[in-house]
């Protein structure tokens, strides 16, 4: 038990210092249990052997408390279509995932499309891959990071104004 508590310890400093590290542009990945290890140099992979809905808290909680970057939610589409009866525990995970993901940016995109933008980012950009110890299909929340005090509107505004120079 005391080896696990000291797993649990380096894995949580390691998301802390690497979440306070990243900016916009970083993805941070909290990832089923049959996640693959990914092989790009961009991609860091840690095995948390940790509850999903835990990571995934303690990860929202990171990010929230750098005024730096703010998080942008990416569910895989399937999701909202795999059937209780073929992965019990399926409905309480959805709504897990809606009472902590309320308020925030969430898009929902199909899983191959996701993984594909994760390895295109990976190229330029570093990822955190946190995989839990969930055994359930289409689970994995990709978390893309956006620049905390700038915004769309704000970027939009500056290049009509740049153009109008």
């Amino acid at each position: 038990m005391e080896c696990e508590h000291r797993h649990e310890i380096t894995w949580v400093k390691q998301m802390e210092s690497t979440i306070k590290a990243f900016g916009h542009r970083n993805w941070v990945v909290i990832a089923d249990s049959a996640f693959p290890m990914l092989s790009s140099t961009g991609i860091t992979t840690l095995v948390t052997d940790s509850d999903h809905i835990d990571v995934l808290r303690g990860v929202l909680e990171c990010i929230n408390s750098h005024s730096h970057i703010r998080p942008v939610i990416h569910l895989d589409a399937e999701l909202q279509h795999v059937e209780e009866q073929d992965a019990p525990g399926i409905i309480t995970l959805r709504q897990q995932l809606n009472q902590l993901l309320n308020g925030l940016d969430v898009r929902r995109e199909p899983h191959m499309e996701l993984i594909r933008r994760m390895n295109d980012t990976s190229n330029m950009f570093q990822i955190l891959v946190l995989k839990t110890n969930i055994t359930l299909p289409y689970t994995t929340i990709f978390i893309e990071l956006d620049c905390g005090y700038w915004d769309e509107t704000r970027e939009s505004q500056l290049r009509q104004r740049m153009g109008q120079l």
